[in-house]
């Protein structure tokens, strides 16, 4: 089974070819803001090195986030248009669940961590489970202080992964039982998310392109910015 997966949730853009849950090769660019630009020469360099027939692909993956409107916009349109070119089903992964899962032989609870900007963060907690990882949260967007008072109150040891446990070190620095995974678990695995996506895809649990749509968990700058116009009176 052949898959093209891709995610463009966060800072990094990560492209991979996968057969049977085994990456065959991946390029992960960490460049900023430069998703739109980056997505399809990737593909193009990936597949040409590889010698990938994007004829044969089963499916395409892609994560769904939550991320920052522009990136994970990028992404999910581009693992639509080429799912609708192919013929070929999409399965979408949250993309925290591709910081958490690498993370499955910890037996410590696992808290993944995305910097959301404007002083927030996306994020979502974990238990390792036989062959993976479980969550037990709901995915949100909350103040880092919020973050660490849920993780104070709840006494645990934890294992901090994402970009965002770097972005608000000071913040996570309070936590007496918490360790940050280090920096190659700051952002989504293209390894976990061929892995994952091949078993959605063995137990038939993909959609149709138009079905997927990006995690965005709350409002783009520009809704924001109408919101906070003041409103005319009518007449």
């Amino acid at each position: 089974m052949l898959l093209l997966c891709l995610d463009t949730a966060t800072p990094r853009v990560s492209v991979a070819f996968g057969r049977d849950g085994a990456v065959l090769g991946s390029v992960e660019l960490g460049t900023g803001r430069r998703h739109a630009e980056q997505v399809a020469p990737a593909i193009v360099y990936l597949r040409d090195q590889l010698g990938v027939d994007l004829g044969h692909l089963a499916g395409i993956a892609v994560g769904i986030g939550p991320g920052l409107f522009t990136g994970l916009r990028v992404g999910v349109t581009t693992a639509r248009m080429m799912a609708q070119s192919l013929r070929v089903p999409v399965v979408g992964i949250p993309s925290l669940d591709l910081v958490a899962y690498p993370l499955r032989h910890s037996h410590r609870l696992i808290v993944a961590v995305f910097d959301a900007k404007r002083r927030e963060v996306f994020h979502a907690r974990y238990r390792p489970v036989p062959g993976g990882v479980q969550r037990i949260s709901e995915y949100e967007v909350s103040a880092p202080a919020k973050v660490v008072a849920e993780l104070l109150a709840g006494g645990e040891e934890v294992l901090l992964a994402g970009d965002g446990v770097a972005a608000y070190r000071d913040e996570f620095a309070v936590l007496d039982r918490a360790e940050p995974a280090g920096d190659e678990f700051a952002f989504p695995s293209a390894a976990a998310l061929v892995a994952l996506a091949t078993a959605r895809m063995e137990r038939e649990e993909f959609s149709a392109p138009w079905e997927i749509h990006p995690m965005y968990l709350r409002k783009t700058d520009a809704e924001l910015t109408l919101s906070e116009r003041p409103q005319r009176a009518r007449p």
